[in-house]
This record gives C-alpha cells, structure tokens and sequence, in this order.
C-alpha cells in the first residue's frame, strides 16, 4: 500500500481476517485429528471382527475328528491338507496351519509351509488355552487366534492356528474413503461456514481494525480517561464500575481499584451513589462530599439502541463555589451601601424640608435620634468586631435586615480580634450564609429579631446566630445540611449548598457546624479553630 508520503507500507491483516485464517487452521486441524480418530477406529473394528472369525476357525480346525486322530499319522500333511484349504476358502484368512506342540507345521494350504515353525508369541496355548492377538509372520503383521487340539487321553498333540494379516493403510482408507470424505467434507463446510461468519461478525464489531489497532485505541483511551483532570465514573445496568478514572478517586477519595464492583460498596457518600447508579439524568448537580464541592453531569449510554448504564462526570468546584459565596457576601454589602443611600437620600430630604419649613426644633430632634442610633451602632460594632470585613459585612447585614422590617442586633457579648486574610474570609462567608438564612426564615413575622454572636475562645471561634422565626421542622431537622435544601434558589449560590458549605468550611479547618435543639426559632453555632485551614 502507498501512502501519502510516497512510501509503501505492508497493509495490516485486520483482527477478522486474522481470526478467520487461526479458526481454518483449527478446523483442519480438527478434521486432520478426525480422521486420525477414524482411521484407528476402522483398524480396531477390523480387529474385533477378524479375531472372531480367526477363533472361530481355529477351534472348528482344532475340534475335528479327523485333525484330532491324523495328527500323529506320517500321513498327516496330505491328510489334513483338504480340511485346511477348506477353512481358508470358508474364512477368508491369509493363513490356516496346523502344527505340533512345538509349533512346527504339520498341515498349510501352501505347501512350502510345512516344516517351518511358528512363532507362538505369549500364547499358552500349550498348556490347553485357546487365544487370540497380534502377531508378525513373515513381516506382516496378523490377527492370529491358537486353539489346542487335544487327544481322547486329554492331552495336547497339536495346534490349530488361523491368522488374517492387516491389509495396507491404503487399503483401509480406500476402504473408508467414501465414508471418510463425506464426513469430512460435511465437517469442513460447517466449520468454513462458521468461521466466515464469526469472521465478518468481528468485523463488523472491530470496525475492519487491526489486532494492533485496536490495542492502540485501548492505550489511547486509558491514558486519556487517567490523564484528564475531570473525573469519570461508567456503570453498567446492574450498577457495577466499569471505569473510574484517576482523577474520581482523588475527587471521590476512593482508595485501591474498584473497577467490578457494586458502586454500593465503593464507600461513597448515599446522595453520590443514588445520583451516579439513579435512572435520572443530571446537569450540573452540585454536591458535597467530603471536604469537597463537586458539579456532576450524569447520562445515560447506549450503544446500538440498547442501554448498557450511565457515565457520570465530576469537576471540583470547591473554591469556585466558595469565591461565589463571598461574592454574594459583597454583593450583599454593596446591596447595604445602595439601601443606606436611598435611605441617606431620604433623611436628607427630610432634613432639607424641615429646614425651607422652618422647624428647627424637629430638627434638632431628627439629628439627635438619627445621631444616636448611627453612634449605638458604631459603638457596638467598634467595641465587638475589630476585623474590618467582618465589621463591614454585620453593619450590611444590619441594614439589610432593617431594609426588611427585622432587628438585627449584635449580642453585647461578641468579640472579635483582627483576623488573617484567609480566615476572615471563611468567616464573612460563614456568617453570611447563617445571617441570610436567619433574615430569609423571619421575613413573614413583623418585629422579628436575629441575633449575632461572635467570639473566641481556647482559640476556637464560635458564632451563633439565632432568630424568632418559626424554626426547623424536625422531619428535615437532619437534612438542611446536605445539599438540596433551600429556599432561595434564586440567589447566587443557592441551589441548597449555603448550610453544606458552612458545614464543610467547618469540617475543613477542623470544626463543627450545628442546630441547637429546643427554643423558639431557630439557633446555628459554628466553631472555627483560628489554626490553618486543612
């Protein structure tokens, strides 16, 4: 074959072809073993037929009157002569003889015979004991039967021996030719038969490609599915690993090799294997599991219209999930900043009119009450809070709360040092998740309250946050912390991942997240350590 270089190249026997040429090679080989098989079959036949025949002349030569009374006659050879071309013509054997005990030949239908002596082999027939077997005369070899022929006093004076020699190889298979052939004839069309179709069916499964081919595809697609940071995990019908790629054990912290078995029993988190084993189809489903975000696509496959189970892909998206977290937190400030200037706006307003109106005295009042309750503020946040975005991000929430009809007050408790960059971050995003719950749950109630407190001790940091609100139910007491439930899907980072991500911020730096029982609304504590994240 010429390729597009100019070269030429041996053309590859695909793997059908290959198959083809090793299944006709067997098939002789079969058919070859076959007439083996029969060849000694037919030689075995012609020995259990013949030695019959062979015993049965024989001891119908040894039995007979006259052989037992001429024996010892000088006579014997012409007289037994005629008894002994009789046995050879109703028989059929190569040989009839009869001899003395010693072997020598008395009586043979060749003439020439008499005097010569017999090879007896390890018949016993001296000792009164017919027997028959195989024995080489004159360099053929024959079925040969003994029979003793014994006088009136019951000795042995002779012997009477009938011999077929085996015809040639040649002769057999001539013999069983016909059948032979058409025996294998019929064999080796079935067997070409099948082979040609095996043959095309690989073919048509293998695409027409080569044995080396196809085990390039296969290196190809093991190091692609190892190689690529996304991971995949493939089962069949019945729910068992059939790939599970590098990067789905990290992600999965799957350890050793799960490829056949159940996903059941991989140890993966209940929620992951009914997604990846389920019957619907996901996109983008974010779950948590582990100390780890991950969005998950999910879909059938099918090959040839016929389902043979799903392919499930994963990516991490902790720290993406997380950065959107805390860009609703910012959001949420610059929602703040936006409400404290309308809300300027309209204090400002009003103080412009008191002033055209001449009402100083209003005025006065406004000021001091606006004054007042700005410095309460301050104060409480200055003398508790002392990280400036964790600062910044409770006087958002406090106006996003009064925005709101609701009272967000910070327990006079709280305290809180200047915190590292990282941590304070965690922090902003926990207390963010917690506050906007806590706001979201009061928002029916008039005159609600949510209640903050942050502080640290034993170098732990805990933040409770409470509220008056209608609370937790108990039937989903156990589950707000897994993903999925939500009641704000439409924010950024909904989609009920806020309460899981706390939990696993938690987790991850070694502490807890919890509802505490009993009481009216509902309370959530959270304890950081202040060490580095894990």
């Amino acid at each position: 074959m010429v390729t597009r270089d100019g070269t030429t190249s041996r053309r590859r026997l695909t793997l059908a072809g290959q198959v083809l040429l090793l299944q006709l090679a067997v098939v002789a080989a079969v058919l070859i073993v076959v007439a083996v098989i029969s060849f000694r079959q037919s030689t075995a036949a012609f020995t259990d037929q013949r030695g019959s025949a062979m015993r049965s002349v024989a001891e119908y030569l040894a039995g007979g009157e006259v052989v037992r009374t001429a024996i010892d006659d000088p006579s014997a050879t012409r007289t037994l002569a005629p008894f002994v071309e009789r046995a050879v013509a109703l028989s059929g054997a190569t040989d009839v003889l009869v001899t003395d005990p010693q072997g020598v030949v008395i009586a043979s239908a060749e003439p020439a015979e008499v005097g010569t002596s017999v090879d007896l082999g390890e018949s016993r027939v001296r000792e009164g004991r017919g027997w028959s077997g195989d024995l080489v005369r004159d360099g053929r070899r024959s079925v040969t039967a003994h029979a003793p022929v014994i006088s009136e006093d019951g000795t042995v004076v002779g012997i009477a021996v009938a011999a077929q020699a085996y015809p040639s190889w040649w002769d057999r298979v001539a013999d069983s030719s016909t059948d032979l052939a058409l025996y294998l004839g019929l064999g080796a069309l079935l067997g070409g038969l099948g082979t040609w179709a095996v043959a095309r069916l690989l073919k048509r499964r293998t695409r027409g490609l080569a044995g080396g081919e196809i085990a390039t595809l296969a290196d190809h697609r093991y190091a692609l599915l190892h190689s690529i940071r996304e991971g995949v995990v493939a089962v069949d019908n019945a729910g068992i690993v059939t790939v599970m790629n590098d990067a789905a054990r990290r992600l999965l912290n799957v350890g050793g090799d799960p490829v056949g078995r159940p996903i059941s029993s991989v140890g993966l988190d209940p929620e992951l294997t009914a997604l990846i084993a389920g019957d619907a189809e996901a996109r983008d489903a974010v779950v948590l599991t582990g100390d780890r975000v991950l969005v998950v696509n999910r879909r059938a496959a099918s090959s040839r219209g016929l389902g043979i189970g799903s392919v499930t892909t994963m990516r991490d998206r902790t720290d993406v999930v997380e950065v959107e977290q805390q860009l609703s937190s910012n959001l949420s400030i610059s929602d703040a900043l936006r409400a404290q200037t309308h809300e300027f706006a309209n204090r400002l307003h009003t103080i412009s009119g008191l002033v055209e109106l001449g009402e100083y005295d209003e005025l006065a009042s406004l000021l001091g009450t606006l004054t007042r309750e700005r410095a309460v503020l301050d104060t409480s946040l200055r003398d508790a809070v002392h990280d400036p975005a964790v600062a910044a991000l409770l006087a958002a929430k406090v106006s996003q709360a009064a925005e709101a009809g609701l009272d967000l007050r910070i327990d006079e408790s709280s305290r809180l040092p200047a915190l590292d960059a990282e941590l304070a971050a965690d922090l902003t995003t926990v207390l963010g998740n917690l506050v906007d719950n806590a706001v979201d749950a009061c928002r029916s109630g008039a005159g609600s309250e949510v209640v903050v407190r942050v502080n640290v001790a034993d170098g732990t940091i805990e933040v409770v946050v409470s509220d008056d609100g209608p609370g937790v139910p108990d039937e989903i007491a156990g589950s707000i912390f897994s993903r999925g439930y939500s009641t704000k899907s439409e924010v950024l980072g909904g989609r009920g991942i806020g309460l899981p991500l706390v939990r696993l911020i938690a987790t991850r730096r070694g502490g807890s997240a919890t509802l505490d029982d009993g009481g009216p609304g509902a309370t959530f504590r959270v304890r950081l350590p202040r060490g580095d994240a894990a």
